[in-house]
């Protein structure tokens, strides 16, 4: 049962951070009390939200899972489950993504994205905290470390680069998101069509259309995705043109880069982002594309388990 929690990003921007698995035991004495009014109609919307679930027992230590462009907290849902055995796992929406606010004029910037999970970390109260990221999230999860050593003291990187795409890369995307056929009839359509038709799988991928699938809601024409693409480029545009090295070099705590082995980050550059971590280690899943953690959850697991365990002896 997913919980929900309400945290605010810079500029006031209302974020939704999730836990899928059951949290540690809290001291009942010390829970915060609930500041959510019951009758805000936004409370009601989410049953299952956690009345003052954000504060961690001392010495119970945090993981901050921080999905990709267009993704949305629930697909770190497995790995969440996985690592609430020992950790308190928390899933964040960030800004124009699943459940968090989508302001139309809001900051879509590097700086929003990586003050948006300062803030909800201290809002939390998960650090000193592991982070874990996926492609964008990956890369706000290293820019963190890098200005926040105090909160971080584990980073775990999946499937993102630390060299600028280019202008190119940002015009396909646009047209990428001119190409879907919206709105989608059915959730069927939306798996075949990013799991078989789109013109960017190279071959059947069921993983693929089930992960956009989780990011589609129902409207009264059909099925379209729950975030803006407009925002979407907004966001990538941020990081697309700027190579994010220097950054890398000022992560001091201990560092995973993980990519699957037909993802988007390629061994060289992988190897060359361990090299230029000060603290860096390298992991590799097989059978894998850029959705890693969604594509092959086992092996990922099997990939993260290692580096876990020793953070957690140290």
């Amino acid at each position: 049962m997913a919980r929900r929690i309400d945290v605010t990003g810079t500029g006031g921007v209302r974020l939704a951070a999730w836990e899928f698995g059951d949290p540690p035991k809290t001291d009942p004495a010390h829970e915060p009390h609930d500041q959510h009014d019951p009758h805000d109609p936004k409370h009601r919307l989410d049953p299952q939200r956690t009345p003052g679930a954000g504060t961690a027992p001392n010495g119970t230590p945090g993981v901050l899972l921080l999905h990709g462009l267009m993704g949305r907290a629930s697909h770190w849902a497995s790995t969440a489950r996985w690592l609430s055995g020992r950790y308190r796992a928390v899933a964040l929406d960030q800004r124009g993504h699943g459940r968090s606010e989508k302001p139309p004029q809001g900051a879509f910037s590097r700086d929003a994205y990586v003050d948006d999970v300062e803030a909800a970390l201290e809002q939390l109260g998960l650090h000193p905290v592991v982070l874990i990221g996926h492609a964008m999230g990956a890369l706000t999860a290293w820019q963190l470390a890098a200005k926040r050593p105090d909160l971080v003291r584990g980073l775990i990187i999946c499937d993102m680069r630390a060299s600028a795409l280019g202008a190119a890369s940002q015009r396909e995307w646009d047209q990428w998101f001119r190409s879907w056929p919206l709105p989608f009839a059915t959730l069927a359509d939306v798996r075949k069509w990013f799991g078989e038709d789109d013109p960017w799988v190279e071959r059947p991928n069921p993983a693929r259309g089930a992960f956009y699938a989780e990011v589609m809601a129902e409207s009264s024409d059909g099925w379209r995705p729950v975030f803006e693409p407009e925002q979407m480029l907004r966001s990538r545009e941020t990081w697309v043109y700027d190579a994010h090295w220097e950054e890398l070099t000022q992560v001091l705590c201990p560092a995973l880069v993980v990519r699957g082995l037909d993802g988007e980050l390629g061994r060289a550059e992988a190897q060359e982002m361990v090299r230029v971590l000060p603290r860096g280690q390298y992991a590799e899943v097989a059978d894998a594309g850029h959705l890693v953690h969604y594509d092959q959850p086992e092996a990922w697991r099997a990939a993260i388990e290692p580096f876990l365990d020793v953070l957690s002896a140290n």
